[in-house]
This record gives C-alpha cells, structure tokens and sequence, in this order.
C-alpha cells in the first residue's frame, strides 16, 4: 500500500506568505507616512519684494545664452548698455565694483533660459566680491 502525501507539486509556488509580507509592509508603510515631515521651502512672495535700488547694475541673461550688462542712473533711464561675452563679465563686473562697491547688481533671465545659467553668473558675481546681488522680476498683476 502506497500512501500519498498531500505535498504540492514542485511547479506550483504558494503566494500566501508572498500576499502577508506586502500586507505587513502596507501597514508599515501607512503608519510611517504621516510621521515623515516633507521639507517646506519658504519662497519669497514677489507682491512683497521691495523696490530695487535707485541705480542698479543689471546682468541680463537671454535664451540664445548672450549677456547683456545695462546701466542705469538714478532716475531709472538706461545710459549705457552692451552685450558681453560670458568671458568679459568678470572683467566688467570687476571694473564696475572698483567704481562703486555698494552698487547692487540685478539679475534677469529670460523665461526660456537655463537655470544654470543664471547661477553661473551668479556665481561670478560673488567670485568678483559683489556682495548686494538680486534677481529682477516682473510682479503679478
């Protein structure tokens, strides 16, 4: 007499303890996510930005990548403007802040241009010992 065990085939795999581990995890998972704080990041509000100083220098980075430096006096009428090349800034930049040290310099980059792009002339700014640097925005209507 030959007994026959009740053992499962070798070609079928048991789920059941596969489903208990990812409902354990799922329950994890749900107990944890509310105690995991997100990272806020507290932007500054364009309405409540002050107004920009009386004379600033402004750095203007366009989408084709091209510089353009403009000066303004303290009525705010353009006086001097032309376009850099990304190796000229440093020596401009170096020359305008010998003449006035406290004069802020603006940035403004076109919608379409790379982030980056604005950091790296950022970072040139502060390379330079510009220590009053902005960025120039349009307000919300």
């Amino acid at each position: 007499m030959r007994l026959h065990s009740k053992r499962q085939p070798m070609h079928e795999i048991n789920v059941v303890p596969y489903v208990d581990v990812m409902l354990v995890l799922l329950v994890i998972f749900m107990v944890t996510a509310p105690l995991v704080t997100p990272g806020v990041v507290d932007l500054p509000s364009v309405g409540k930005s002050s107004q920009a100083p009386a004379a600033p220098l402004e750095v203007i980075v366009k989408e084709d990548a091209s510089i353009i430096v403009r000066s303004r006096d303290a009525k705010g009428v353009v006086h001097d403007e032309r376009r850099v090349a990304k190796g000229e800034l440093s020596a401009l930049i170096k020359a305008e802040h010998a003449k006035a040290p406290d004069r802020p310099v603006l940035i403004a980059g076109d919608k379409a241009v790379r982030y980056e792009m604005v950091l790296g002339v950022m970072d040139e700014l502060q390379k330079q010992q510009v220590t009053r640097i902005g960025l120039l925005v349009k307000p919300a209507n």
